[in-house]
């Protein structure tokens, strides 16, 4: 062994001094016949080793039991959620077979993660997720669910101890949520708030983890729980989010009209880059309803702002300032006309990170967008430097700012964009004409009206005062030759006579 030299060294000076050192206590504690080192607690090197491996493997095997006791308490909470929410039942074959088509598509999860590197090669076993059931259906683990379950575990492997309990952390925080569903959307907010909360402060003191790997971290555990948690949490039932993303769709459609030059936006889309900017700044706007984690929708307002520096930037042919930037975001949001822009906007304020929303670029972007979406609301004729009147008809799509006559167009200018201004002008015509119409028909209803209530008040004023008198029947004459005795001013009747020949 490699301490025998040094050993034997220690009981020579032990000897010379006159004290006496037992052989037995310097030999390992195994009793190999080896000498022990102090440092592995008494064992030589080859038995240091040996016990080594065995608590290794001890502690592996807890951690596979630990698993595989979650494994089951998963799966009788899954099990009995279901009979709660009264869904159908399938089969026994029916059954296993999606179980079966479940697993082998499932990433690696916690097994894996306790797995030891020495026994990579060994027998790996997955856990199946908890899941909370759909309101209105059961649905299974999205492709997005997965791979981010993958990563969110092999970013854990990095941390070591801490990640273990990140992790237990996370499924606790999650089982948690999913007792908590009838509570609001507020609340559930709050409880979300108040574990990033937790967690970073664990992550500082606890662990001492550094500064900028606490930042990473707490970005993955957003990452996964807010994935998990998307469609629950985002636009739910109980709140009004729906009903103000229609209003805001419905308010940015009615302001198509709205110019650059009404808003003051320093922008050139007749230069072909920045042209290419503000599409590109469109389409980050509307990436942003694609995504489930908070922090990848403040990426998405991130890009579309530096796409609009640098439009400005191109036209002005100098960095562009705050007060240029507003107005071309006012401008993007109404050309672009984002889907569920309040709802993005909520989500993002209830279930980021605060830490996130409260420094850095993304929260100075994120406040621009909000105080944009505040504006739009409340966009009036005053704001446009134009009158109530022009406003009131822009609004009603009477007339539109961008309506170009044809003959200012230059020669360059293709056949397909004439002919569809001439139609437009004809529109406007017999739009002009069908209004008149109404309006004369309208007229024209109230004057047969009118008429028809003079006549009948005519009638009525002549009626009283030349009241219409009716006389009763006289009764009919009698015949001549007939009887009447009443009357004995007649003569009698003429009575024949008979003449004798």
């Amino acid at each position: 062994p490699f301490f025998f030299s040094n050993r034997r060294k220690m009981n020579l000076k032990s000897e010379r001094r006159g004290i006496h050192v037992d052989q037995s206590e310097l030999l390992c504690k195994k009793g190999c016949g080896y000498y022990g080192n102090p440092a592995w607690q008494g064992f030589c090197s080859k038995c240091w080793r040996e016990e080594y491996h065995k608590a290794r493997q001890k502690q592996i095997q807890e951690d596979w039991e630990l698993a595989e006791r979650l494994q089951r308490e998963e799966e009788e909470a899954y099990a009995s959620s279901q009979s709660t929410q009264g869904a159908q039942s399938l089969t026994f074959s029916k059954f296993e077979e999606k179980k079966t088509n479940e697993k082998t598509r499932k990433v690696t999860t916690v097994k894996k993660f306790f797995t030891a590197s020495s026994r990579a090669g060994a027998k790996k076993a997955e856990i199946q997720e908890a899941k909370a059931p759909s309101p209105s259906i059961h649905r299974q683990a999205s492709i997005e669910t997965d791979r981010v379950s993958k990563e969110f575990i092999e970013f854990l492997r990095t941390y070591q101890k801490p990640g273990q309990d990140i992790y237990k952390q996370c499924k606790l925080f999650l089982d948690t949520m999913n007792h908590k569903r009838d509570l609001s959307i507020e609340e559930q907010s709050e409880c979300a708030q108040d574990f990033y909360q937790n967690v970073a402060d664990k992550l500082q003191t606890r662990w001492k983890v550094p500064p900028e790997k606490i930042e990473k971290a707490m970005d993955q555990i957003e990452k996964y729980i807010m994935t998990r948690q998307y469609k629950y949490v985002f636009c739910p039932e109980t709140t009004d989010d729906e009903k103000k993303d229609l209003a805001v769709q419905k308010r940015i459609r009615a302001l198509h009209w709205v110019t650059p030059q009404m808003l003051c936006v320093p922008v050139n889309e007749e230069i072909p880059e920045v042209s290419d900017m503000v599409v590109k700044a469109i389409t980050d706007i509307i990436e942003m309803d694609s995504k489930r984690v908070p922090r990848d929708k403040l990426a998405c307002i991130t890009k579309c702002s530096k796409h609009i520096f640098n439009a400005i930037k191109i036209t002005k042919n100098e960095p562009a300032s705050a007060d240029d930037f507003l107005p071309t975001l006012i401008y993007i949001v109404l050309k672009g006309n984002p889907p569920r822009l309040q709802s993005n906007i909520q989500y993002i304020t209830r279930f980021c990170n605060p830490s996130r929303l409260m420094t850095g670029e993304d929260g100075y972007y994120f406040t621009n967008l909000c105080c944009a979406v505040a504006f739009i609301e409340k966009l009036d004729a005053q704001s446009l430097n134009l009158s109530q009147e022009d406003f009131d008809r822009f609004m009603t799509g009477q007339t539109s700012p961008k309506k170009q006559e044809s003959d200012s167009f230059s020669p360059d200018v293709c056949l397909g964009v004439k002919q569809m201004c001439k139609s437009l002008d004809l529109l406007s015509q017999l739009n002009e004409r069908q209004e008149r119409i109404v309006s004369e028909a309208k007229k024209l209803e109230k004057d047969l009206i009118d008429w028809t209530d003079g006549i009948t008040k005519e009638v009525e004023d002549i009626v009283e005062k030349y009241p219409l008198e009716i006389k009763p029947k006289s009764q009919a004459l009698a015949a001549i030759d007939s009887e009447n005795v009443e009357n004995d001013k007649l003569p009698p009747p003429l009575q024949p006579q008979v003449y004798a020949g």
